[in-house]
C-alpha cells in the first residue's frame, strides 16, 4: 500500500473536493461515510464501497483492520494523518472514510404499510436523528420535501448512525400529492392541535407527517391530513425539538402495535444507546 503524503496528489485533491462540496457529491452521486460504524453499516446492508480511505495511524486500529478484511478484502487508499484530517468531518477522526454511491431507491410502492413524511426539515442533526428513530421503530419509508436538507450530507449521515442503509429515503417529493394518494391515514403533528397523539390510533397504514423546526407543518399539508395531533406538554415550553417530537410519536405507535398484538416489525431491545 502506497502512502500519499502530498496535498498535490490528484487522488487526494479529488477526495478533498468531494469532502468539501455538496454540489460535487450530488453531481457525482457519491457520499462520504466518516468513521468505522458508518462504513461497517454500509458493508453490512448495502455492499462494497467504491473506495476506502485510511489514515496512516488508522492502519494500526484493529477495528479498521477487521473492516478491511470482511466480508471481502478491501485495498485502502492510505493518507498521511495530516491529509486525512482535512477530509474528515469530525474533530477527532477515527481513521477511516468510505466513498459510496449514494443509494437511490426505486419508485415508492403503491401500497405502503407505514411511512414518515418530513416537510422542510432544515437541521442535519434533526434529520439524522429522525431517520435513526424511524429505523428503530420499524418504519421503512421516509419521504422528504424539496425544501428539506440533503439526506446524504455528512452531518445527516453521522446523526443517522447507519439508519440510511436500512430505510428507503425518498427526496425531492411532492408531499401534497403523496398525502392525496396514500392508501391509509395521514396523521400530522402540530403543537397547536387540540387532540393528543396518545388518543389517536397510530396502528395500521399511517403516514406520520412532521414539519419545519420553526414554522411547523404548512397549513396546506395539515389540511390534507386525516387528523392533526399534538404531544401533551405540562411543562412551560412552547414546543419540542423536531427529532424529539418524532421519536415520541414513533414509539407511541410501537407501543400501540405491541398492545394490540400486531407485529411491530421491531425486535424488543431494552438497551439504550446515548450515542
Amino acid at each position: 500500500m502506497k502512502l500519499i503524503a502530498s496535498a498535490d496528489n490528484a487522488r487526494f485533491k479529488s477526495l478533498l473536493k468531494l469532502a468539501r462540496s455538496s454540489r460535487e457529491r450530488k453531481e457525482q452521486g457519491l457520499s462520504l461515510l466518516d468513521g468505522i460504524h458508518l462504513a461497517a453499516a454500509y458493508r453490512e446492508h448495502a455492499g462494497q464501497p467504491e473506495r476506502v480511505v485510511v489514515s496512516k495511524s488508522g492502519l494500526g486500529n484493529t477495528e479498521i483492520q477487521a473492516l478491511l478484511k470482511a466480508p471481502a478484502p478491501l485495498e485502502p487508499l492510505v493518507l498521511a494523518d495530516a491529509l486525512f484530517k482535512q477530509l474528515s468531518t469530525v474533530e477527532t477522526p477515527t481513521g477511516v472514510l468510505a466513498v459510496v454511491k449514494t443509494p437511490r431507491p426505486r419508485a415508492a410502492p403503491a401500497d405502503i404499510d407505514a411511512c414518515i413524511v418530513l416537510e422542510d426539515i432544515q437541521d442535519p442533526g434533526n434529520l439524522g436523528s429522525i431517520l435513526r428513530s424511524a429505523a428503530a421503530a420499524g418504519i421503512k419509508h421516509v419521504f422528504l420535501s424539496k425544501g428539506s436538507v440533503h439526506a446524504w450530507s455528512p452531518r445527516v449521515l453521522r446523526a443517522g448512525m447507519g439508519a440510511h442503509f436500512i430505510l428507503q429515503v425518498y427526496e425531492q417529493c411532492d408531499l401534497l400529492a403523496l398525502a392525496r394518494n396514500f392508501k391509509g391515514r395521514m396523521i400530522a403533528f402540530s403543537h397547536r392541535a387540540r387532540k393528543f397523539v396518545f388518543d389517536v390510533d397510530l396502528t395500521g397504514k399511517v403516514a406520520l407527517a412532521f414539519g419545519n423546526e420553526g414554522a411547523g407543518l404548512s397549513q396546506t399539508l395539515a389540511d390534507a391530513a386525516h387528523e392533526v395531533v399534538a404531544i401533551p406538554m405540562p411543562g412551560k415550553v412552547e414546543s419540542l425539538n423536531a427529532a424529539a417530537a418524532a421519536a415520541v410519536c414513533l414509539f407511541e405507535r410501537v407501543r400501540q402495535l405491541q398492545r394490540s398484538g400486531q407485529p411491530s416489525a421491531v425486535s424488543l431491545n431494552p438497551g439504550v444507546d446515548a450515542g
